[in-house]
């Protein structure tokens, strides 16, 4: 009963501020979305500067391992201490992080920095998403997302483009730079409109539990990237790893079951839409990584297009996805979650599947077209997960219980990210040992040889041996990739199968 009454009391007391609290959340939003895809096509120029192809993935995995582990924790501490506070605390860490990974100086420092960016960005998304929870009905928030899908469209638009123009006019070092403006107006928004009262009372943080499970997390990354490339999969240091990895989850599922205040209530996983709608944001995570990470890769590194061209391929994803979860708010009420999402799973299968039809000489429209699918059944299933998790648990749950939710999609993109690096890096260096056995060029090339290709000023001194070969073999790694990509589309699909049956909204959300 408590916890209504404080619920109706935050929304009332932000009811007149509501369109400038709106405002506030799709600015931090925003700032998370437009981080990816400028990064994304910012990639290959960083590479090509800094070197390190090996290490490509890592740039990506770094950031998602923090936000993946640090979202649950922001998650329980904004339903504990309130959101604003706790929101206010990672945006100021991702500035910090974004400034440092401005100044690095090669990859390595890149890498350390994006860790700490994003240990800010877990607070982002997942708050922002929980306070249009707060001030909102149960029945707005389904039409909301339209407002919300806006944010995936400017980023859509501008990220992209934006990244490739600085890359391609100024330095790379701004993509990390242009977030600073935007995350102190948000602070500043947050702290002018937003108003919440929290009821008092005395809690403990469970840190061992966030330990633990960063310890295997981070073990289990590393096994993913490096395992079957650097480290045969049998080795000591695989098996070492693995055994860490798996004792650690262990000690972190004993803790949470006799933690007062878990990181991760199990009891939110009994809910079988929760626990679906989850377990199906844990592979469209690791699908959207690797299309988002990998294929400006292909276009440039492959196709030998400009960072421009690369930056349209993504922005027909994030164009997709906004216009899919605007339409998702209506369809949701009127059709129920469950059909919404199998819609989504659908075009999830359609899009990724063309991208098995890529040709190193083929034009960038047929991976457009192929994003823009993939982004329409992200913003249809997203929308859906989201929506339906915040409609099942009161306020007192609701941070963590959305944190949930994400956390389960960044740890997609962390595993995405890991998997797809190795898959990558395996492929091409077998690719690349072979040809050496064989043939043609007398020079050493190692997946490391990759930097040339996405560096323009030395792709073209490549002797055009060499480059054939190396855009062979990084044809041949992204295409397992893309395959993979697909695999997923169509796990994630079965999933969605698993949805209870549901009634309209309108009658659910009454």
């Amino acid at each position: 009963m408590g916890d209504v009454l404080n619920e109706k009391e935050n929304r009332k007391r932000n009811e007149l501020n509501r369109p400038l609290i709106l405002m506030t959340v799709m600015l931090v939003m925003f700032m998370g979305a437009i981080e990816a895809t400028i990064v994304s096509t910012a990639m290959p120029a960083i590479v090509g500067d800094l070197g390190g192809f090996s290490l490509y993935s890592w740039v990506f995995s770094a950031y998602l391992l923090m936000n993946a582990v640090t979202v649950l924790i922001y998650g329980k501490l904004s339903d504990i201490y309130g959101r604003k506070p706790i929101l206010t605390i990672g945006i100021v860490f991702f500035l910090i992080g974004s400034i440092l990974c401005g100044f690095a100086q090669s990859m390595e420092m890149l890498i350390i920095f994006r860790f700490i960016q994003g240990f800010g960005a877990g607070a982002v998304t997942s708050i922002a998403t929980t306070i249009v929870g707060d001030i909102y009905t149960k029945e707005e928030r389904a039409n909301i997302q339209g407002y919300l899908a806006s944010v995936w469209g400017i980023s859509a638009i501008s990220g992209p483009a934006l990244g490739a123009l600085i890359v391609e006019y100024a330095s790379w070092h701004y993509v990390f730079w242009i977030n600073i403006p935007l995350g102190l107006l948000a602070i500043v928004g947050l702290w002018l409109f937003f108003h919440e009262r929290v009821e008092k009372k005395k809690i403990t943080i469970n840190h061992k539990s966030a330990l633990f499970l960063t310890i295997s997390i981070s073990t289990s990354m590393v096994i993913l990237v490096e395992g079957g490339g650097r480290w045969p999969w049998l080795s000591f240091e695989t098996l070492s790893l693995l055994g860490i990895s798996i004792v650690t989850l262990f000690v972190f599922m004993i803790f949470e079951k006799k933690s007062l205040e878990p990181m991760v209530p199990f009891t939110l996983w009994k809910n079988r839409a929760i626990r679906i709608a989850n377990l199906a944001s844990l592979t469209t995570g690791m699908m959207l990584i690797g299309i988002s990470s990998f294929l400006p890769a292909y276009v440039q590194g492959v196709m030998g297009r400009s960072p421009l061209i690369a930056g349209f391929t993504l922005t027909a994803m994030s164009i997709g996805w906004p216009i899919a979860s605007t339409l998702a708010g209506k369809m949701l009420i009127k059709w129920g979650y469950r059909y919404t999402c199998l819609l989504g799973g659908a075009a999830l299968i359609i899009g990724s599947s063309l991208f098995l039809l890529i040709a190193p000489t083929g034009g960038p429209i047929w991976l457009a077209l192929g994003s823009f699918i993939v982004g329409i059944g992200m913003g249809l299933t997203t929308t859906s997960f989201v929506v339906s998790i915040q409609s099942s648990v009161s306020w007192q749950e609701r941070g963590i219980a959305t944190a949930s939710n994400m956390f389960m999609r960044n740890l997609g993109n962390t595993m995405g990210a890991a998997i797809f690096g190795g898959i990558l890096n395996f492929r091409l260096r077998s690719y690349l040992q072979k040809e050496h056995e064989s043939e043609i060029s007398q020079q050493e090339l190692s997946v490391d040889s990759v930097n040339l290709l996405l560096n323009k000023s030395k792709r073209i001194r490549i002797p055009i041996e060499i480059r054939e070969i190396l855009q062979d073999g990084l044809t041949v790694g992204l295409k397992t990739v893309f395959a993979s990509v697909f695999l997923l589309a169509i796990i994630s699909l079965i999933l969605i199968f698993f949805l209870p049956k549901n009634r309209n909204l309108r009658k659910k959300l009454s």
